[in-house]
């Protein structure tokens, strides 16, 4: 795993949050679990479309890490592990939301390649 060279200097309550949800992938998975949680590895996978494994993995243990994202596994045969928001993820989807509304302002859609939670997702208003 990737060990950074500087210790973290956070020095502004926006530099935590873009921390926690700014990355490119993050934002998408909260919103994802935010339309259809609980759902397993495989279903987040198929959502995401155009990720890799190894950065869809890795994404969801620094979001577990965060506090964002609950990873629940069941003794069973098969084993069965699902994902959902916790209290502290739900909490910054009306963020994530008003984000979607300001950028809708300004971003031209492809509606093509938009992925079906914006499709749903009131952005434009």
């Amino acid at each position: 795993m990737y060990q950074k060279k500087l210790a973290e200097d956070i020095r502004c309550p926006l530099e935590y949050g873009l921390e926690i949800f700014g990355g490119k992938w993050d934002s998408r998975i909260l919103c994802v679990l935010a339309a259809a949680a609980p759902m397993r590895y495989s279903e987040l996978r198929k959502e995401m479309a155009n990720i890799t494994d190894a950065v869809l993995a890795s994404s969801l243990k620094k979001l577990q890490n965060d506090g964002m994202i609950d990873r629940r596994q069941y003794n069973e045969i098969p084993p069965r592990v699902e994902y959902r928001l916790t209290e502290k993820g739900a909490s910054v989807i009306p963020i994530l939301q008003s984000i979607c509304h300001w950028a809708g302002a300004y971003h031209k859609e492809d509606n093509e390649h938009t992925m079906k939670q914006c499709q749903r997702c009131d952005y434009r208003a």
